[in-house]
């Protein structure tokens, strides 16, 4: 299992406050990711922002946004070695338009 945690900065207000294009974007990781979708949801709150998750086979992809800061807080969780997390967070990066990003990897469980 493979679960990494990471800060995307420097996005543009537009698409860190666009509801369908956040869900379109995790549709388009769970493939870079080569996770099987089941579900995306999200939330909008008043007066920006966003928290948007996929539930997959192998687990989940989450972002959480921040127009007003140009930042997304995401994590992107998966088992099986078929799946390409780190993928789905390089897709995420470059769809976002992050000028910088932090990342923090854990093999799970943690023991």
């Amino acid at each position: 299992m493979k679960h990494i945690l990471f800060t995307l900065k420097g996005c543009p207000w537009e698409a860190l406050n666009d509801d369908a294009y956040i869900k379109h974007c995790l549709v388009e990781a769970s493939k870079w990711g080569k996770a099987t979708m089941l579900n995306v949801t999200s939330h909008k709150f008043f007066p920006q922002g966003l928290t948007a998750f996929a539930l997959l086979s192998e687990s989940h992809i989450s972002i959480h946004t921040w127009p007003e800061k140009g930042m997304a807080v995401c994590d992107v969780f998966t088992c099986g070695d078929h799946t390409d997390p780190m993928a789905a967070v390089q897709f995420l990066k470059a769809e976002l338009d992050a000028t910088d990003i932090i990342v923090n990897e854990f093999v799970r469980p943690l023991e």
